[in-house]
């Protein structure tokens, strides 16, 4: 076992792992940059020429989200200070100077509410936080004095989101405020060219942009982290050629969403949210009911035009359990500037039988950086079993017969039928149990299927003039999933050293360790490191069992950004120093000690990451997170978020990857990869499952049918697992069909450990416990929870009464303290 240090450094000097992992958060912010408009060829901008810089986020760029999925990074680039930097000349200097005097005077204003709140009502300081969200003031009019120098005003247009509180379809939030209103038309008016970068974690209405038509450029560059502004002025100046693409579907209109009026609290009800969408989810959704968008899933401009020609398709490892197929494409850069393609591959199944979704993406793949005139071949491979649906009477993963449409394309709106696929017979590739049984009344909606088919059929009858591959199920295994099979795999020798344990250190290792906190405040429990989250309990380390840490953060490690130390111990500040890079703290005393500093890098948000497409960067993010998890003597690391953007506004969406499961998947995986590169560090994937809410997310119940929760909400994960092995696993606050996640055995057990094979430990979120009855420790352990977090003790208490009762076995609890005890064996804590 590895001798704990203090972590951090005594110098406030920038260290050599800073310097290297902005440079990876510069290029992963680059590369998620969306051009969505560039009429004229407007960017990328003359350096020659002034411009105007006006709104909140020109000075004040967000870098990511509030809350849990916040990093306390050294430093922040504004784009203000990225422009500077890349030699432009801003003339609005002193509109960005006012602005942030009135940023100054909003914060502080906000401060005093939150701490009033906590005050006079008696909330914890987060939950006071949660309530009061901040909103970024609009700053005053443009001048007309400020357009003589310039015809061109770039203006960024910002929102916060964060945990524990849902956006509002609203001015300020959705739509634009009143005063931002007034800015944009006045900036129209004054200047000739005008430029609207999107500095926000989800979709905004843009109905606005339709008003003016010397708004000629859009940039969605999401929450980019703390080199966002430097990648920003990048690709306005145009040092890099735009390549991101979205990873959402931009309505026209917020009532196009299929759920916008039952969403969250827009129709009163936080405790009951039914899924009547079904598998109709984003552009699955818009595309399958013909819905026109503003912007598709798959969209991005570039500075540069590609040609991607399809070139056949293959299949491989036809007669085993994993058969694939290969689409070959060669991609050439016909236009004048060098840049990166994005290509994109849908499948149209059958819909004789089951209804289903127009298209779905199969796979995708970005190009090395290309220079005019150069091409790259390249082969999009992806999983015959990812053509599979759901059959819920069967109940498996069903591979019908007839013929598949194999689409190519740079966006899902542009992509072309090139191919078929025909199956011969009907198939049932992986046989299963029901899961999660609906306990309350639900009407999923129901495709056009006269439209479906007319749509198909303009392919159908030209099906056999295309390359097309031959299936049968003889050319593929049947799987049939054996439940149960949870006991048999547990690692021997981690349960032979959970037999010499006694009771009490048993009960004690499956919550987080207590210590002297006993509310588990988020941020403020990381007593060897400060601003973890939590730590494992250390009630064995004389049996040499290590305490492992566990740090937030999906966009970064989550850090206090200092501590002190005196007479050789770790001084506990209080919660607020945890949370705002310390801002909300009132502490006005001397500190006493020798004070560490611990930099961490805030990388973009996961949004912007999915929106690179590029699963070989995202390893690259996750080997830097995971260098700094071993600097800093962190084990898990808890990310990545990856719940499904299943409607715009839910307030924590900026943590998650896309409105689809392959690809947030896929990017899930790559990040894992990356992290657990580095030998003993691991991923915690969350929130398992359904957390797609954050109004009542403790207690909303998640009604969604067998099918939906299959190939939506749970795919994803799934995917993950498979891939990528992460070493744990989060479980979700809300209810799935009446049953807490947490306490859920039917995706805890039966999905994620006999259907996937996932061996790592599964955890609670925090204080999942802390709520009553109807979620407690015992249960998660039946469930196939291994850890409670943070943990307090109403839960060993809980646990002991269970054991005297007979209502929680010992094997059960003996299991998860085995799959801690293996995780921990296997963690960076030891040489």
């Amino acid at each position: 076992m590895k001798q704990r240090t203090f972590t951090g450094t005594r110098t406030q000097k920038m260290q050599a792992y800073e310097i290297a992992h902005r440079e990876v958060a510069r290029e992963a912010a680059q590369e998620g940059l969306v051009l969505l408009k560039n009429e004229n060829q407007l960017l990328p901008l003359d350096l020659s020429k002034p411009v105007a810089l006006y709104g909140a986020g020109a000075g004040k760029t967000i870098k990511g989200g509030t809350g849990s999925g916040d990093v306390n990074e050294r430093y922040s680039v504004s784009i203000y200070e990225g422009m500077k930097q890349a030699g432009f000349q801003i003339t609005t200097g002193n509109w960005i100077g006012d602005f942030a005097e009135r940023y100054a005077a909003a914060r502080e204003a906000w401060k005093a509410a939150i701490w009033s709140d906590a005050d006079r009502e008696g909330y914890e300081l987060f939950d006071a936080y949660a309530r009061h969200q901040f909103e970024m003031p609009a700053g005053r009019l443009p001048e007309a004095y400020e357009a003589e120098r310039t015809d061109t005003a770039v203006y960024v247009l910002s929102r916060i989101a964060g945990e524990a509180r849902d956006r509002r379809e609203q001015g300020g939030d959705y739509y634009l405020s009143p005063e931002e209103e007034k800015i944009i038309e006045e900036i129209c008016r004054l200047f000739r060219h005008v430029v609207l970068i999107l500095n926000v974690g989800g979709p905004v209405d843009l109905s606005f942009t339709d008003s003016f038509e010397n708004l000629e450029a859009i940039l969605m560059v999401s929450q980019p982290g703390c080199e966002g502004g430097n990648a920003v002025a990048d690709v306005l100046a145009g040092n890099r050629t735009p390549s991101g693409r979205l990873t959402d579907t931009w309505a026209f209109h917020y009532a196009d969403y299929p759920n916008a009026q039952t969403f969250s609290h827009r129709n009163n009800d936080v405790e009951t949210e039914r899924y009547e969408e079904g598998i109709y989810v984003g552009y699955r959704y818009f595309d399958t009911f013909g819905i026109p968008v503003r912007y598709g899933f798959g969209y991005g401009l570039s500075y540069t035009d590609f040609e991607i020609a399809f070139h056949g398709i293959s299949h491989y490892d036809l007669g085993t359990e994993h058969p694939e197929i290969g689409v070959t494409v060669r991609v050439k850069n016909t236009g004048s500037r060098k840049g990166k393609e994005v290509v994109q591959v849908y499948v149209s199944c059958p819909q004789d039988g089951l209804e289903k979704e127009y298209q779905r993406l199969a796979g995708f793949a970005k190009t090395r950086e290309l220079e005019p005139g150069e091409t790259q071949e390249l082969e999009i491979r992806f999983p015959v079993y990812g053509l599979t649906s759901y059959h819920e009477e069967v109940p498996g993963w069903v591979l019908e017969q007839g013929w598949y449409g194999v689409a190519v394309g740079n966006s899902l709106m542009d992509a072309a039928v090139c191919a078929g696929i025909y199956m011969t017979d009907h198939m049932v590739m992986v046989k299963t149990g029901n899961i999660c049984p609906l306990q309350k009344s639900l009407e999923e909606k129901k495709a056009p299927a006269e439209e479906i088919a007319r749509r198909r059929q303009v392919w159908l009858d030209h099906v056999e003039e295309r390359p097309s591959l031959i299936l049968s199920p003889k050319d593929m295994k049947e799987q049939e999933i054996v439940y149960g099979t949870e006991y048999e795999k547990l690692p021997k020798k981690a349960m032979e050293f959970v037999e010499q344990l006694t009771l009490e250190q048993q009960i004690r290792l499956v919550t987080g360790d207590i210590g002297q906190d006993q509310g588990g405040n988020l941020g403020s429990a990381g007593m060897y490191v400060p601003g973890t989250a939590a730590q494992t309990s250390g009630c064995a380390m004389e049996q040499d069992l290590a305490v492992l840490s566990l740090a937030d953060g999906p966009a970064g490690l989550r850090l206090t950004k200092d501590y002190c130390v005196a007479d050789g111990k770790i001084i506990q500040e209080p919660f607020e120093k945890s949370i705002e890079g310390g801002f909300l703290s009132r502490g006005t005393g001397e500190r006493t000690g020798e004070i560490y500093y611990q930099y961490c890098t805030a990388f973009p948000v996961g949004t912007a990451l999915a929106q690179t497409w590029n699963t070989a960067l995202l390893q690259k993010v996750g080997r830097a997170v995971a260098e700094e998890m071993q600097i800093f003597q962190v084990t898990l690391w808890l990310a990545p978020g990856m719940n499904i953007h299943r409607n715009p506004l839910c307030g924590r969406n900026f943590e998650y990857f896309s409105e689809d499961p392959l690809l947030s998947g896929k990017m899930a995986a790559a990040i894992t990869e990356g992290v657990q590169s580095e030998k003993g560090c691991g991923t915690t994937i969350k929130h398992f499952a359904c957390n797609n809410q954050e109004d009542n997310r403790m207690g909303s119940d998640s009604v969604v049918s067998e099918r939906t929760l299959r190939e939506i909400y749970l795919k994803g994960f799934e995917i993950a697992v498979k891939e990528a092995k992460p070493m744990s696993i989060m479980t979700s606050y809300n209810l799935i069909n009446g049953v807490h996640a947490a306490n859920n055995h039917d995706i805890c057990t039966k999905v994620a450990r006999n259907e996937w094979d996932f061996q790592g430990v599964i955890m609670t979120d925090w204080t999942t416990t802390h709520w009553g009855e109807d979620c407690t420790a015992a249960g998660c352990m039946r469930a196939g929870n291994d850890l409670v977090m943070p943990g307090i003790l109403q839960d060993h208490e809980n646990i002991r009464r269970e054991l005297e009762a007979g209502t929680l076995e010992q094997k059960d609890l003996k299991k998860s303290v085995c799959r801690l005890v293996d995780t921990v064996w296997n963690s960076n804590m030891y040489e």
